[in-house]
């Protein structure tokens, strides 16, 4: 019997395939997984709003680590933890956006706000901030974003991709939230099978007993994982669970 007991699943980059869609090989090695007794977490930085379809489409249970970890779910539509930003660093967080003339998106409990559908000032303050998150093509302006961001010594920060940062509160992570998640259920982080490919998901990747770079991951994320499956159009989830949590 495999000793893992959870898969925890970035969603965009590993579980979907570039057309956004769980392949039939992804699916039939979830399903298996689960009836082995295996439970099967998304661990992703969409939001609930983004992602609970796809647990839907599964007819996944299980809990849900959103938002890199500012949300972590007992099971969909069911709220164990949430952790906000402050509203004056989205505030800043905005401020260099429109300084640096990126696109930026940010999420809220309820809402999606971006570049083209922002808040009035005044409106700030009334909502609960979970993440905030630049993408810009320009090396030397997404660096000094970063360095900002970094010197204000109050956020997490990540990405998903290789020209975009991701922000959350300052120790929140994937990481965070999968450790929530164990607690819960009584599992140990050594008993986890973490996949993704974004440094977003490396918190979570040095983590788990078994941490699992996509071969379409950042590098970086290559050198720290423990080992490395196929891509996302490969079925390398799939790959990984018939090898390591159905043995």
């Amino acid at each position: 019997m495999s000793r893992f007991k959870m898969v925890a699943l970035d969603l965009d980059g590993t579980l979907l395939t570039e057309e956004k869609t769980i392949s039939e090989e992804n699916r039939a090695a979830i399903l298996a997984a689960q009836d082995a007794g295996v439970t099967v977490v998304f661990s992703t930085g969409r939001g609930i709003q983004n992602c609970q379809a796809y647990a839907e489409e599964l007819g996944l249970k299980s809990p849900l680590v959103t938002v890199n970890g500012s949300e972590v779910w007992k099971a969909p539509g069911e709220l164990l933890e949430r952790h906000t930003l402050d509203t004056e660093l989205i505030r800043r967080m905005h401020a260099l956006a429109v300084h640096y003339d990126t696109w930026f998106w940010a999420y809220c409990v309820k809402e999606i706000y971006n570049k083209e559908h922002w808040l009035p000032e005044a409106e700030i303050d009334a909502q609960q901030w979970l993440k905030f998150g630049y993408y810009i093509e320009n090396a030397e302006s997404l660096a000094a974003i970063r360095r900002e961001l970094e010197s204000w010594e109050k956020l997490e920060i990540t990405n998903s991709h290789p020209f975009n940062i991701e922000v959350n509160p300052k120790g929140i992570s994937k990481a965070s939230g999968l450790r929530q998640v164990c607690a819960m259920l009584g599992i140990e982080m050594s008993q986890v099978i973490a996949m993704g490919d974004s440094l977003n998901d490396v918190a979570m990747i040095r983590e788990a007993g078994l941490g699992v770079a996509m071969g379409n991951a950042q590098e970086e994320v290559k050198r720290l994982a423990d080992t490395v499956t196929g891509t996302n159009e490969e079925h390398g989830v799939a790959q990984i669970i018939r090898e390591y949590a159905l043995k």
